[in-house]
């Protein structure tokens, strides 16, 4: 059986969350509203109709919460920064309440003896912002550029790991083109604009905190997933490379000054045309001293002339009698082994941390005990993999769980339990799961 100092005295263990999810006080306090508190209220766009006011209601219980990353073992913690929060209009007027909160946090975290990590950008962006074009519009750029020189003076002397940016490609796919995450538009003629303006505040964002902050460990993350075409027909593997182009390669390669990747797909041919991103290659560029990567699933893709512009359609596990989760995600260690040694190859990444790992399931609650056997099984078999691929040379120095506690899972509600510590969204009160307790085992040895 593994255990935690198989990877090494300095190899670093946290836990991740982010500000919509597990904050709440959605409208308290001087925060103005965010693209989720937007979405959130429109009937039918989030299951059973869950609301975000409240959330895990972190932002009352932040204490006993960071006392809980303690108890479990683990020495990072990993938040965000509700951008609307400390800017209710997005530029502009300070709100310094928001401000306080933060400051408290990470003073916390640095009593109980954890190290924060802050993402700076994990899909809130403040609704003025988006009433002005969100992500498609040139000026969010100028925009987020003050909000990073905002937290890193505040927050620069007493943190020193930052993320700029979490899943890019998250954000702009199914924010912007397919409409199922805030703020719901669709459609290339929004999606490829965001693209351009996320890639380049990615980049803008690392260059802020390197000038900024002095000894600043600045990363950015990526969701990531091997792909897999369904057979070795021409066909299903072009359909496979074009999926991968955007999951994998969409935003990590501008950053390493490659452009984006266009060989193999007309589409995107016409995206580096018509934008002039050739024209802005140095502008997104930047060295990360390290990459996140965030992994839960591969994707079989198969070739589909019937959908538009990518010609390609997931085989879902299911129905190739894969084990899942309950989100239907496919439980692949060896996929995940296969993903990590895809991004290592990029000669100029230096350092990778898996800045999210997990899986939903159903947990079982037994004589008031929150047993996830399931859970367990999934972390022994994903950090087995991990472990291989660092024994074999990668430098993976880090590796945090998602998440710390059932929270707020996007356009699934409270439906969707990631959590370490069960949550009981009516009463609020947190209970350690079993792999909350494996956890704590395993980081122990």
């Amino acid at each position: 059986m593994i255990k935690a100092s198989d990877f090494g005295n300095d190899f670093s263990w946290g836990v991740a969350t982010a500000a919509t999810q597990i904050e709440g006080a959605a409208q308290l306090y001087g925060k103005g509203p965010s693209i989720w508190d937007t979405f959130s209220a429109r009937s039918g766009k989030i299951k059973k109709g869950h609301k975000l006011d409240i959330a895990c209601d972190f932002y009352h219980r932040y204490r006993e919460d960071i006392q809980l990353v303690k108890l479990l073992g683990f020495k990072v913690f990993r938040f965000s920064i509700a951008w609307a929060r400390i800017l209710p209009d997005g530029r502009g007027e300070v709100n310094q309440e928001g401000i306080r909160f933060y400051h408290n946090l990470i003073d916390e975290c640095l009593t109980q003896g954890i190290t924060p990590c802050i993402t700076l950008y994990h899909w809130d962006l403040p609704q003025a912002l988006e009433n002005e074009g969100g992500w498609t519009s040139f000026s969010i750029n100028a925009a987020f550029n003050a909000f990073v020189s905002l937290c890193a003076a505040e927050y620069g002397d007493k943190v020193k790991n930052w993320l700029v940016l979490n899943e890019p490609f998250g954000f702009t796919s199914l924010g912007y083109m397919l409409g199922i995450h805030a703020p719901g538009r669709t459609g290339l003629s929004n999606f490829f604009p965001a693209v351009l303006h996320t890639a380049i505040a990615q980049a803008e964002g690392g260059k802020i905190l390197r000038a900024e902050i002095q000894g600043a460990n600045i990363g950015t993350t990526y969701s990531c997933s091997e792909i897999i075409p369904y057979t070795q027909s021409d066909n299903d593997l072009l359909a496979a490379k074009r999926v991968d182009c955007l999951m994998n390669r969409l935003f990590v390669e501008p950053a390493q000054g490659l452009g984006f990747p266009t060989e193999n797909w007309d589409v995107l041919e016409k995206f580096q045309i018509e934008y002039g991103t050739w024209r802005l290659n140095e502008r997104m560029k930047f060295d990360f001293d390290f990459i996140g990567l965030q992994n839960y699933f591969p994707l079989t893709i198969k070739y589909n002339a019937f959908i538009p512009v990518i010609q390609a359609w997931e085989v879902k596990a299911k129905s190739r009698k894969k084990p899942h989760t309950a989100m239907g995600w496919e439980i692949n260690a060896d996929s995940f082994y296969r993903i990590i040694k895809q991004f290592a190859a990029y000669p100029n990444i230096k350092n990778l941390v898996i800045s999210e790992n997990g899986a939903a399931y159903h947990d079982k609650i037994t004589d008031g005990n929150i047993v996830d056997a399931e859970r367990i099984e999934y972390f022994e078999l994903y950090l087995s993999a991990l472990l291989k691929a660092k024994k074999e040379g990668i430098n993976i120095t880090g590796y945090m769980a998602w998440t710390l506690m059932d929270n707020f899972e996007w356009a699934e509600g409270f439906n969707a339990r990631f959590g370490l510590v069960h949550t009981d969204f009516k009463t609020l009160t947190r209970t350690i799961k079993y792999s909350g307790y494996w956890w704590q085992e395993f980081l122990r040895n």
